[in-house]
């Protein structure tokens, strides 16, 4: 009889996206008929894991999933294990933008575990053709599956179609830091003017720098479940996303599944996401005019503006998927099993 896989997943709530991967991934292999469960570990368990208890495997797993983040000391003795790679951050072009002590800890502390977790993992898979090109360039030479993060098409819909006789609305959904390139904001919005406007995921974050942004960018605040980001992007006409670094962004396959035409850097895994002149238009790295540019390109032309649109969506459904992520790892369990 040919055993079916049975998934535990032991993950750092770490209120990052990769949370909402591991919540995504274990409510659809239930929907498939699997077995799947999260076991959740207190964030100390990501740098102090000496601190938290190594939890029990459930006596029904016959597959341990984890984040290639996950500390060695919390990996199953008698599991085979998968293990997911989310991130591109000792990429060079991630590097220059951490600061001191964050690089300090991701090259003495997380580069050790990932080298760790990766060596030992039965199946190794990275989010994104970039994300894994820059692990074997920077961890571990060792073969690895690539699996694109999929966005639930059923949730993330287009909203109304936009007309012209407003401000055209930007969107950004992400972390205020330097590697997202939340610092070209406010440039990009000052030379663009008051025909356009930005809603951004700023909070606590950006609060330092709130008197220096023009006033056609309005900080919405932390986002708290999909149905807060799914109205947020339904209220937009384009996300605006200049980061420099991506392992795979889960806010530009949901603007897309929305479909919102995304003006990203041409650079990391977002060239594996948008299709230049086809779902959006991407700009040189740190190219402020650039973005401007294309920007204004995008919101002048409406029959560019409705084709990037339905090209989004059309992408959105037929390559990122939730359930073809699904059915890339449900595969990937029972080859492990064999």
């Amino acid at each position: 009889m040919k055993k079916e896989p049975a998934v535990w997943l032991p993950t750092v709530r770490a209120g990052t996206g990769t949370d909402v991967f591991t919540e995504v991934l274990a409510k659809g292999l239930r929907e498939n008929g699997l077995r799947a469960e999260i076991t959740w570990l207190p964030l100390r368990a990501e740098y102090a894991p000496w601190s938290v208890k190594i939890p029990r495997p459930p006596d029904w797993a016959n597959i341990a999933h984890v984040n290639t983040w996950l500390h060695p000391r919390f990996l199953p003795k008698h599991l085979p294990v998968v293990a997911t790679l989310h991130h591109s951050i000792h990429h060079p072009d991630a590097v220059r933008y951490k600061g001191n002590l964050r690089s300090f800890y991701h090259r003495h502390w997380i580069e050790k575990i990932e080298r760790a977790n990766m060596g030992a993992a039965n199946q190794v898979v990275a989010v994104s053709r970039f994300a894994a090109d820059a692990a074997v360039a920077t961890l571990l030479k060792s073969p690895m599956h690539v699996i694109h993060n999929g966005v639930d098409t059923s949730l993330f819909i287009p909203g109304v179609q936009r007309s012209g006789c407003r401000p055209f609305r930007l969107l950004y959904i992400g972390s205020w830091k330097l590697l997202k390139g939340v610092d070209l904001l406010e440039p990009i919005m000052r030379i663009l003017g008051e025909d356009y406007e930005l809603a951004f995921t700023g909070g606590l974050a950006s609060m330092s720098e709130k008197r220096q942004l023009c006033p056609n960018m309005h900080d919405i605040g932390r986002l708290h479940d999909a149905k807060e980001v799914v109205l947020a992007m339904q209220q937009a006409d384009a996300l605006l996303f200049p980061s420099r670094s991506e392992g795979l962004p889960l806010s530009v396959l949901e603007a897309m599944a929305c479909g919102l035409p995304v003006v990203a850097a041409c650079g990391s895994s977002l060239k594996e996401l948008v299709k230049h002149e086809e779902t959006g238009l991407l700009a040189a790295m740190d190219d402020i005019q650039g973005f401007v540019d294309s920007i204004r390109k995008i919101a002048s032309q409406s029959e560019m503006y409705s084709r990037f649109s339905v090209n989004s969506r059309k992408v959105a459904v037929e390559k990122f998927s939730v359930q073809k992520m699904l059915n890339k790892y449900i595969a990937l369990y029972r080859e492990v099993l064999k």
